[in-house]
């Protein structure tokens, strides 16, 4: 869980850092690409396939549109002007958007007051951290855009739980085909906004491999294996240390600053989130379903 919550926590310093030669479209491309690499790669070796069923395949490719595509285009445009603490921090309200979207859509039912006084108290952190009363808060285009990416991610997730579910693949095929996915689906944004010109410089290079093949593909597949090992409403919790992992890299490599309200806004976020976990066991037949809320 540990190695999970550092490889997922520093993908927002490896952005920042590949931002330096690279335009946020190239940034999505190579990593989706690389990802995808890894987890076929893991597939083939333990005997399986991407998923042959056609309605998977379709379902996959939509996911892949709000689980990967537009999520990681704006992440790399949030920090073009955003330090990549604070995009870990935005990120961590994914959960939040999940349960909104459930809410309206009535797949979430008996929320409670707990979970609904969870979701006002995670709104309310986001709002302190844009701080839009203050000169220097952080309402602008890029803080926007990454709260756009962790909402894009709900609707992800709460897609692939309503469709995917018990179609019979395995988490790892899942995921192996909605990357593949994404990868053409990349591929084709490519003339809107992704050749501009490359600067070949090693560390945004090194820096987009590793976001590419630890911070997606193995991090998809560590998730895979915790899942196996704990079940998958444990593994989620590696969820809570993101924020804290991409805030503490941002400020000892990027120099970025601590700043309090921020953190305070983080804190407050993650106890929103804490108690919108607050619910009942599950049926048999959900884990799929929380699985999806895993996989990022």
């Amino acid at each position: 869980m540990g190695v999970l919550a550092l490889l997922w926590g520093s993908s927002f310093l490896w952005i920042k850092i590949a931002l330096t030669g690279l335009s946020p479209v190239q940034i999505a491309l190579a990593r989706t690409v690389l990802g995808a690499g890894v987890l076929v790669v893991l597939l083939r070796v333990g005997g399986r396939r991407l998923s042959r069923d056609r309605a998977v395949w379709g379902h996959l490719a939509l996911a892949a549109v709000f689980g990967n595509v537009v999520p990681f285009v704006l992440f790399a445009v949030g920090e073009q002007t955003v330090d990549s603490g604070v995009a870990g921090v935005l990120n961590a309200t994914t959960p939040l958007w999940a349960l909104a979207i459930g809410l309206v859509l009535g797949t979430e039912r008996g929320g409670g007051a707990v979970r609904l006084v969870g979701l006002a108290l995670g709104f309310a952190g986001t709002l302190l951290i844009f701080a839009p009363w203050e000169r220097a808060g952080l309402a602008s285009w890029g803080a926007l855009a990454c709260l756009l990416a962790a909402a894009s991610y709900a609707v992800s997730y709460s897609y692939v739980g309503r469709t995917v579910a018990g179609r019979g693949s395995t988490p790892l095929q899942l995921s192996a085909t909605q990357l593949v996915a994404a990868s053409g689906l990349t591929a084709l944004v490519v003339p809107a906004g992704g050749l501009q010109p490359v600067h070949l410089d090693w560390r945004p290079l090194v820096a987009v491999a590793v976001l590419g093949v630890f911070g997606t593909g193995v991090a998809f597949a560590l998730n895979y294996r915790l899942i196996q090992d704990v079940g998958a409403t444990d593994a989620t919790t590696v969820g809570y240390l993101l924020p804290v992992v991409s805030v503490l890299l941002g400020a000892a490599f990027l120099g970025e600053a601590l700043d309090a309200r921020v953190v305070l806004g983080m804190v407050v976020v993650l106890a929103g989130v804490a108690l919108t976990r607050k619910r009942r066991a599950p049926a048999p037949g959900v884990p799929i379903r929380e699985l999806a809320t895993t996989l990022k």
